[in-house]
């Protein structure tokens, strides 16, 4: 019985909407919950595009014993905001150069190559050339320039073709540098094949937007430098 009024826990709790259990016991606090908590939220603060999952999987790299659903549970406790998920967008025009309609069977089978452009402390406006696996999407090289034009391109893509071989198609979108003859020729002559997205849909390019976007909120948009020795720094 409980209070002045001798009311019974099962009534007390009915009325309240809580499970009996909840009274019974008092919750046990893991010891490392506040060390946990805090560090949670540095992370949180220093990656502001992480969600909860990404931070799990940097706490467990920093030792933390913790899964997702109760980080999961910590975050949200926390008020920290999960990223939205995103909307499904129809995609009934997709051509062959489509990441979606193409997608890589291994490693190394296909590759993707796009520029990031952002500017330094000056106001001068430079360019990040990035190039990922698509399987892995891993990053297999980035090469920063104020200017990046198609010999520049034809150059700096021959150092991950010696490191890791040729690819079979290499996508990319529309630009000028891509579309050139001398680079379509040239890729061509070592036998990868050029494949190109719909004009207006980045998403056929989804696997390099996807990186160049964490890029950019990773060093261009968080990150003022004086000079391109910076950036390649």
């Amino acid at each position: 019985m409980l209070g002045p009024d001798r009311v019974s826990r099962r009534r007390a709790c009915k009325v309240l909407g809580q499970a009996r259990s909840t009274q019974r016991r008092a919750p046990a606090v893991p010891d490392d919950e506040a060390r946990l908590v805090a560090r949670m939220v540095e992370l949180a603060c220093e990656y502001g595009r992480y969600g909860h999952r990404r931070v799990t999987a940097l706490l467990r790299a920093e030792g933390f014993d913790v899964n997702r659903k109760r980080l999961g549970r910590l975050w949200r406790r926390e008020g920290l905001k999960v990223p939205a998920k995103q909307p499904k967008r129809g995609r009934l025009w997709l051509n062959d150069g489509s990441c979606v309609r193409l997608r890589p069977g291994h490693k190394d089978h296909a590759r993707s190559y796009d520029f990031v452009q952002a500017r330094t402390r000056d106001g001068r406006a430079f360019r990040m050339r990035t190039v990922i696996d698509e399987h892995t999407r891993e990053c297999l090289a980035i090469a920063v320039a104020r200017e990046l034009k198609a010999d520049d391109v034809l150059e700096r893509l021959s150092d991950p073709f010696v490191r890791r071989g040729v690819p079979g198609p290499i996508r990319s979108d529309n630009g000028p540098e891509f579309t050139a003859q001398a680079v379509r020729g040239r890729l061509e002559r070592v036998g990868v094949t050029t494949l190109n997205i719909e004009p207006g849909s980045p998403w056929g390019g989804g696997d390099i937007e996807s990186f160049n976007g964490k890029l950019s909120d990773e060093l261009p948009d968080r990150e003022i430098f004086d000079t391109l020795l910076g950036r390649r720094c």
